[in-house]
């Protein structure tokens, strides 16, 4: 008997189902915080008179935290009522923690909490990882932002013109510095997830100086991604100039490459992206459909 696998297997099973009980919780908990709000908001006399006056809450609060802890103190309390009010239907909202909840209700504009629930939602975010995207002002550096943002049905179509930031921030390190192409590429290559995070949903990791051949010649992508959402190629050049005519072209010539070779029946057409220097920032162009869309990068150090 190999006891070290039988050991390992009792491991696996007690963490998936440590995995589950967290959920389960987690589902109570919010669960909990919900009726705890539709209550308070009945006992205040309706939702008409909830958004007035906080006596009730303040009295309750004091008693419930000094028999069951500052998890029912007045903020808690009044967040309760808040979930309730924002979601009469818990819906999709019920797949978030009570804590990353928590730090949503006090942003009083719909559109911009639905975007943020969208954002933890479509991508698991962490309250952490929430509250960086928050301070980095993910809504506000939208490039378009719809009248009006509801939370998304999973299985609606993505675009990717909804989600791009603008601008893109990129933090450096003291030691990081960028003179050359190759220098921006291996930059890239380190904060690929934060970069492509904010560029949109979806971006998956293919190469970088990718090798085509083509009428008997060898020619390197820059950086080779795909995109699940859009279900497409993403072709990534860089320059640390100013962005030319020619460049356009020669990011075309590319991508119409890997449309004529790489790209299956089943893909969406590719689409590219050049990074190039415009004084002492790097702008993102994206190219498809004979269109660019800039996106200005900001350097952070």
């Amino acid at each position: 008997m190999d006891y070290f696998k039988e050991i390992e297997q009792f491991i696996i099973r007690n963490e998936v189902n440590k995995k589950s009980r967290r959920i389960e919780e987690n589902n109570d908990i919010l669960f909990n915080y919900w009726n705890i709000g539709k209550l308070i908001m009945k006992a205040q006399g309706g939702e008409a008179r909830a958004k007035y006056g906080n006596k009730l809450i303040k009295e309750w609060s004091l008693e419930y935290t000094e028999k069951y802890g500052k998890g029912y103190d007045y903020t808690n309390l009044s967040r309760a009522r808040q979930l309730y009010l924002a979601f009469p239907i818990l819906g999709p909202v019920a797949q978030l923690s009570w804590t990353t909840i928590s730090k949503l209700l006090p942003i009083k504009d719909v559109n911009k909490r639905n975007y943020y629930i969208n954002l933890c939602l479509e991508n698991n975010l962490s309250k952490r990882e929430l509250i960086k995207e928050i301070k980095n002002n993910s809504y506000e550096r939208l490039l378009v932002k719809k009248d009006e943002i509801k939370i998304n049905n999973p299985n609606k179509k993505y675009k990717l013109i909804e989600n791009i930031k603008n601008p893109i921030i990129i933090e450096l390190t003291e030691n990081e510095r960028i003179k050359t192409e190759k220098d921006l590429e291996i930059m890239i290559l380190s904060k690929l997830k934060s970069i492509f995070k904010q560029l949109g949903e979806g971006f998956a990791f293919i190469d970088n100086q990718y090798k085509i051949t083509y009428n008997k010649r060898n020619y390197y992508i820059d950086i080779l991604l795909f995109n699940i959402k859009l279900n497409c190629y993403v072709v990534v050049e860089l320059k640390t100039r100013e962005l030319k005519k020619e460049d356009k072209s020669q990011i075309e010539f590319y991508m119409n490459i890997i449309n004529e070779k790489i790209k299956e029946i089943f893909h969406n057409k590719t689409i590219g992206i050049i990074i190039s220097k415009e004084q002492d920032k790097f702008i993102a162009n994206f190219v498809s459909d004979e269109s660019i869309i800039p996106i200005t990068y900001i350097i952070k150090s």
